[in-house]
């Protein structure tokens, strides 16, 4: 069984994440990146189905050179190869286009499951994996909390606030997880030095066939019009008891609609 992971380089939470002044895009060159942490439960996922000797699981990302880092560590996690979409082209594409050329690169590769995460920890709109599908031409099926492949066939159990459901489907299918369904694997020793010899190709969209007038920014269907940087954290209100603190509080969060 052939697995792709769909994986994405976002920029770390922790870091002090901003707009490139120059065209109002995330800036993805001057901060922090990481593999998504939604994405390594897919990763994960993907092991687990295959760890039995039996199948391949590819990491596929699209975007600019550090995004790469992103499938380096799904190949430390234990993937076996790992493909980077990279061009200049891709640039301030928008979740239409890098769908467009995921479902490309998807084709070149071949697969019989395709694993995402539920959404990205950047955009989080999580509508990438529908788009996929629906450009495939295969089943989709999203938010598996449980996921197990037999017989030419998907079965995800899917929970929701108020019931599960159990969803059948046939292979080939795109599926995203969420965070309910395993705990991902930390990359160790061995599996970080066997990483920098497991196979790790390069495409541009010249190699998909993919006209670069449909994607980048100029091919965005939605655009930054203005933003405005975080304002400083305020300091916070000190209540000193003097016999009455509790009152203080209790008008404090009533002021603030708390309570």
């Amino acid at each position: 069984m052939n697995i792709v992971v769909c994986v994405k380089h976002v920029p770390d939470a922790t870091a002090d994440r901003r707009f490139d002044p120059a065209d109002s895009t995330v800036d993805r060159a001057g901060v922090d990146g990481l593999l998504s942490e939604l994405d390594e439960y897919a990763v994960e996922e993907a092991l687990k189905l295959t760890d039995d000797g039996e199948g391949e699981v590819t990491a596929l990302t699209v975007g600019p050179e550090r995004a790469g880092d992103a499938v380096r560590k799904a190949l430390q996690m234990g993937a076996h190869k790992g493909v980077h979409v990279v061009d200049d082209g891709i640039h301030g594409s928008d979740s239409v286009a890098t769908s467009l050329v995921l479902a490309a690169a998807l084709e070149k590769l071949e697969f019989d499951l395709v694993l995402c995460g539920m959404a990205s920890t950047d955009g989080v709109m999580g509508v990438v994996p529908a788009m996929l599908a629906e450009r495939l031409g295969v089943p989709q099926v999203t938010y598996a909390a449980q996921l197990s492949v037999e017989a030419n066939q998907v079965t995800v159990r899917r929970d929701s606030d108020t019931a599960a459901e159990t969803v059948v489907a046939s292979t080939p299918a795109v599926v995203s997880v969420t965070d309910q369904i395993n705990e991902p694997r930390y990359p160790s020793f061995k599996g970080i030095m066997a990483a920098k010899k497991k196979p790790f190709d390069a495409w541009s969209l010249s190699d998909l066939g993919v006209d670069p007038s449909q994607v980048g920014l100029n091919a965005s269907w939605t655009a930054v019009i203005s933003y405005d940087a975080r304002p400083p954290r305020s300091a916070g209100t000190v209540v000193v008891d003097a016999g009455d603190g509790g009152l203080k509080l209790a008008e404090f969060l009533a002021t603030q609609k708390f309570v």
